[in-house]
């Protein structure tokens, strides 16, 4: 019998959601490829997975909104979230060089991630894939000799791919921020971050006021997202991050935001992941 912890993860092997999973919850995992956020969230949802780990923020590229939606719709729990260091490599099959290289492909995050280093070969067709390892996969699996992945190190090394350039990302201090998404509520002792979401009136200084119960309380706001509610004009779901080191000081200022919104929810409380 398989007692391994179940992970599902957008991507395939080598990915960096899987170096992720592996950074959180150590190497005895077991990782379940999907080719979708939202293929994760339903094994997750089916029990066929015990957790899902999903990528929620870039250093360069920013806030990936759809997954936003994501949580909104399924509701899980955030028990916990890792930074990875993200290092971008250009990837082709053994022997083939620069100059062979007609096309480019890797997921969309990723591309955007090496944009400077891109624009110096305007020659290259740039383009999407599902996954940075699973451009190196496929790299491989059709011996595609005028095409290169961008990807990692051990995508690299699981499919048998020269690293043509090293480190192409435009920023070196390139990070993911990653979520860990249960089914069932696990209370972490300690916690010191919340991801919470509500709505405000829409009255003058409405979100001003929210903000201003945390400031009061000594509780930091350390990211806030705006989404448009679906199909209501004008009205938004606020998702927040705030971090605190007082208990008492965080439990105060939820008694004051719930006075100022409307469809509060506390998404998650878990342990903050200190960035590499």
């Amino acid at each position: 019998m398989n007692d391994q912890v179940r992970i599902a993860i957008q991507g395939v092997k080598a990915s960096f959601h899987e170096e992720a999973a592996y950074k959180y919850f150590g190497r005895e995992i077991e990782t379940i490829e999907c080719d979708s956020f939202k293929k994760t969230c339903e094994m997750l949802k089916q029990g066929k997975a015990d957790y899902v780990v999903m990528a929620i923020e870039n250093s360069i590229a920013g806030s990936i909104l759809p997954n936003y939606n994501l949580l909104r719709d399924y509701r899980f729990h955030i028990i916990g979230e890792v930074h990875l260091n993200i290092q971008q490599h250009l990837l082709a099959l053994p022997g083939v060089k620069l100059a062979d290289i007609q096309f480019v492909e890797s997921h969309p995050i990723a591309i955007r991630q090496c944009d400077e280093f891109l624009s110096d070969h305007p020659e290259w067709i740039v383009k999407e894939g599902m996954d940075t390892a699973a451009c190196a996969k496929k790299i491989l699996d059709d011996k595609l000799t005028h095409t290169a992945a961008i990807a990692s190190e051990a995508a690299a090394q699981l499919y048998g791919l020269t690293i043509l350039e090293k480190r192409i990302e435009t920023n070196k201090k390139n990070s993911t921020r990653f979520l860990i998404l249960s089914n069932e509520l696990e209370e972490q002792k300690n916690a010191n971050k919340a991801s919470l979401s509500f709505q405000t009136s829409h009255s003058i200084g409405a979100l001003a006021s929210v903000l201003q119960c945390f400031a009061e309380q000594n509780v930091n706001l350390s990211k806030i997202q705006s989404m448009p509610v679906v199909g209501r004009r004008n009205e938004y779901d606020f998702y927040v991050d705030v971090e605190w080191k007082k208990q008492a000081d965080y439990d105060a200022a939820i008694r004051k935001v719930l006075k100022h919104t409307v469809n509060f929810s506390i998404m998650g409380e878990y342990i903050k992941n200190e960035k590499i």
